[in-house]
């Protein structure tokens, strides 16, 4: 047997269950590898404990490698208790939680463990969508292994941890001291990490999270009570139409917000909050952080940012969790790498947006400027309901910009009177209210009492799909 108490895969286990919840499966399990005419050492479990427990009274399935056994390593056996896993999670419809910490696949097995590690990701892959899946990074996650936490719906790390596809000595023209590509920092600011954060708060993070998720894809929309004032008016909002992070803590229930990704692509802000107990899916472009002066946003949409939205958007849509946007962008980052790839990415979020089956709201608080505009889950690529604050501009361009080259040449007189005249009948709110293209302007203080009632409203929502297997974007 297992030593939950002295090993720390197992004390990782007992932090993140509910007290006396765990059931360990798998305990007796051994290596049988006698390659080399090596004898198979007295590893119990072959490295990873394996069962299952319960986070606030729900069901989670769970394992966690354990860096003392075999150093945690992928074999034969320790691949198919993981898998063992997963079959069980798919077959009942509950979560899992993978603990890494492992100096990667057991050189002695060779292809034995090469395969292994191939089930385990084939085994994700195929619960990807109908499970919720996590993976929190403590210790090493090499090589396959950065791959298996790419295979899960959100990634966790210590931040001492290391997550590496190659080890950064092994980067050509770096090593680990000029630039720690292994490193939590670096993961976190690459959009790898959707949370990474000391081993004591790690838990308590992923616990959080799992409050917000459904066991599976079957499940309907998560409540949890909340005595929130659902018309509470939020007087200071109006301000905050730049800083979307303090503007989504006024509108949720309780000012609670789990952000996703936090440290990458800054001028995208993603996670969920709650509507009136439910949870929603959040995306919202961010230009300014009034905590931080010193932090330089612009309201443009760039590759990190955009990254983060379409993994948010297919995951709330693969889990009937309704999405809520709040659009305030003016085009796209003007960089070489947007260049290059920009296009691509925003074209695969307007996929993501267009055929995402679940409840779809938009607010727009800000500046709705160009493509960028079309992409924030606009009405044109299908959002539900779209709402405007009074003070939003709506169009193609600025009205400066497009008196500028409609009116080119011109004194500059003209060009102001022509700019003011441009956004007063093309740019306003209430000018895209008028061609439907805005279903509601609202004051900003009701912003909440308004999406709520949205929500409350598409909450019968029935979408019939077109016959396909997958889109090709």
């Amino acid at each position: 047997m297992s030593n939950l108490t002295n090993s720390s895969a197992g004390q990782r286990i007992l932090s993140l269950l509910d007290e006396n919840s765990f059931v360990e499966i798998g305990s007796d399990v051994r290596a049988r590898s006698t390659d080399f005419n090596a004898k198979p050492k007295d590893a119990p479990g072959d490295g990873v404990i394996t069962g299952y427990g319960t986070v606030d009274g729900r069901l989670v399935y769970v394992y966690s490698q354990d860096p003392k056994s075999l150093g945690g390593s992928i074999g034969e056996m320790h691949a198919k208790k993981i898998v063992n896993i997963y079959r069980l999670a798919v077959k009942t419809g509950y979560p899992v939680v993978g603990i890494l910490d492992s100096t990667g696949l057991r050189i002695s097995e060779s292809t034995d463990a090469l395969n292994s590690l191939g089930s385990i990701m084939r085994v994700m892959a195929k619960a990807s969508g109908v499970i919720p899946q996590i993976t929190a990074v403590f210790g090493n996650a090499g090589g396959g292994m950065s791959v298996v936490t790419e295979l899960s719906d959100f990634v966790f790390m210590e931040e001492k941890g290391k997550l590496f596809l190659n080890s950064p000595n092994a980067v050509k023209g770096n090593y680990e001291e000029k630039c720690d590509t292994s490193s939590a920092e670096y993961k976190a600011e690459a959009g790898a990490v959707d949370v990474a954060a000391p081993e004591a708060e790690l838990f308590a993070k992923i616990r959080d999270l799992l409050s917000y998720l459904p066991d599976n894809c079957d499940d309907e929309a998560v409540y949890s009570e909340s005595e929130d004032d659902l018309n509470r008016v939020s007087p200071d909002l109006a301000s905050l139409s730049k800083d979307s992070y303090q503007a989504l803590l006024r509108i949720a229930d309780d000012g609670r917000f789990f952000e996703l990704k936090a440290e990458s692509g800054k001028n995208l802000i993603t996670g969920f909050i709650r509507l009136n107990g439910a949870t929603i899916g959040v995306a919202a472009n961010r230009s300014e952080d009034i905590t931080d002066k010193d932090v330089s946003l612009k309201n443009h949409l760039s590759l990190k940012g955009m990254r983060k939205a379409l993994k948010l958007i297919d995951f709330c849509d693969a889990f009937n969790i309704p999405i809520l946007t709040l659009t305030n962008v003016n085009g796209f980052c003007t960089c070489e790498k947007s260049e290059k790839l920009g296009s691509r990415v925003a074209a695969k979020l307007i996929r993501a947006f267009a055929g995402a089956t679940v409840p779809k709201v938009n607010v727009v608080t800000g500046e709705a400027y160009g493509t960028a505009a079309i992409v924030m889950n606009s009405k044109a690529v299908g959002a539900d309901y779209v709402y405007a604050w009074n003070s939003a501009r709506i169009g193609a361009m600025d009205g400066r910009h497009a008196a500028e080259i409609l009116f080119e040449g011109e004194a500059d007189s003209v060009i102001s009177e022509k700019a003011k005249e441009y956004d007063e009948l093309q740019g306003s709110s209430a000018s895209a209210a008028a061609r439907g293209y805005v279903d509601t302007v609202i004051d900003p203080q009701d912003t909440r009492k308004y999406v709520i009632g949205a929500f409350e409203m598409l909450y019968g929502k029935r979408v019939d799909s077109p016959d396909r297997k997958h889109s090709t974007i």
